[in-house]
């Protein structure tokens, strides 16, 4: 009894100090600014609790990222159309790139942090590389589209964290025209095929 006593509130201190660095993220201009001290102090629990809970203000931002984008993984893995696995990877390639860059703009602070958290590299990212594994693997159902491998890594170039802050906070590009203009780009990558005297393999 004990035992599940201490896992029950192991679980709602989690689900606390999620809510609370959420919450700061949202409120905060600077990402840089909110440390383990201000979300522990938000969450009401003790900063011992956090490192045993997530190890480091890396691992919380890693933890609250993939907390946000549960619901985008879930309409990827088992939704329809356009995410779903069931859609025709012509249509599908654009569709989840489109959700990236809505995920980065709707989450603009949080992706930053978590891209600045000097935590290795971003490529080498659990997320990252799920994103790159998955778009490669459509991208080799579209006949006539060579090298997907980098393909994928190019395309996600242009969701980078750095990226979509520069251009949305920097440039004010509005959300609308930064998704058509992105899309569009998709689009001739998709229809452009292998490049004239290059193969794969070079």
């Amino acid at each position: 009894m004990p035992d599940r006593k201490s896992r029950k509130d192991a679980a709602r201190n989690r689900e606390a100090v999620l809510a609370a660095a959420d919450a700061l993220f949202a409120r905060r201009e600077s990402p840089a600014d909110i440390t383990m001290a201000d979300v522990a102090s938000a969450a009401g629990v003790g900063k011992g609790t956090l490192f045993r809970a997530f190890g480091d203000r890396a691992g919380l931002l890693r933890a609250l990222y993939e907390a946000r984008l549960e619901p985008v993984r879930q309409a990827v893995e088992a939704g329809p159309a356009p995410l779903g696995p069931t859609t025709p990877p012509q249509d599908r390639v654009p569709a989840l790139l489109d959700a990236v860059l809505c995920f980065k703009l709707d989450n603009r602070r949080l992706a930053l942090a978590l891209e600045e958290s000097g935590s290795g590299s971003p490529y080498r990212a659990e997320h990252y590389e799920r994103w790159h594994g998955l778009l490669q693997a459509v991208l080799e159902q579209i006949p006539g589209l060579t090298d997907s491998h980098f393909t994928a890594h190019a395309l996600l170039a242009a969701t980078r964290a750095d990226l979509v802050e520069h251009l949305a906070g920097e440039e004010r590009i509005p959300r609308e025209q930064m998704r058509a203009q992105f899309a569009n780009f998709v689009t001739r990558v998709l229809a452009s095929g292998p490049l004239q005297g290059l193969t794969a393999e070079e």
